[in-house]
C-alpha cells in the first residue's frame, strides 16, 4: 500500500472511531495481515484486493 493511501486509511480510521482491529473483521482477515497491508509488507495480488475492499468500505 502506498504511502498516501495508508495515510488515508489510518486518518479515515481515526475520524469513524474504527480500529484496525474492526476493520480486519469487516474484510474477513485477521489485524495482524492487515497491518502488514497498511505498513506495505504484504503486496502481492490478494492484498491487492484486500486494499480494493478496504477504499471501497472507508469510502477512499
Amino acid at each position: 500500500m502506498s504511502e498516501d493511501l495508508a495515510i488515508k486509511v489510518r486518518s479515515e480510521l481515526f475520524k469513524r472511531k474504527m480500529s484496525q482491529k474492526e476493520l480486519a473483521g469487516l474484510i474477513g482477515i485477521s489485524s495482524v495481515y492487515l497491518s502488514d497491508i497498511i505498513r506495505g509488507r504484504k503486496d502481492g495480488p490478494k492484498a491487492q484486493e484486500h486494499i480494493k475492499h478496504i477504499c471501497k468500505i472507508l469510502n477512499i
